[in-house]
């Protein structure tokens, strides 16, 4: 009996279509037990210890630096949607422009 052997690629062997189909069994199981509205306002694996991942990057970061971020995120997701997750990229950035909103009026307030 011929034993079936097993070729595993390197990561710089992987191809577009290898990476694909990566993130769309991954992501589909991840999002499986999620709402949409927890995978936008309080993602599960930004939520796992004492204090959410966004209020450390504000803590570490000057208010400038924080309003940059913030902008950039917003572009990054509204610039994917098409391409990666669709309405739900709209809704994140749509996110990151009221934290931006809260952030500017506190900053002026």
């Amino acid at each position: 009996m011929k034993q079936k052997t097993e070729t595993r690629l390197a990561l710089d062997d992987a191809t577009p279509a290898d990476w694909d189909s990566i993130h769309q069994s991954t992501t589909s199981a991840v999002f499986a037990s999620l709402t949409q509205w927890d995978a936008v306002d309080k993602p599960e694996h930004y939520n796992s210890g004492d204090i959410e991942c966004i209020d450390g990057i504000e803590a570490m970061l000057t208010k400038e630096e924080f309003i940059g971020y913030l902008r950039g995120n917003s572009l990054k997701y509204r610039w994917r949607y098409p391409y990666k997750n669709g309405t739900e990229d709209l809704r994140k950035a749509a996110w990151y422009e009221e934290r931006l909103l809260n952030t500017l009026e506190n900053k002026n307030g």
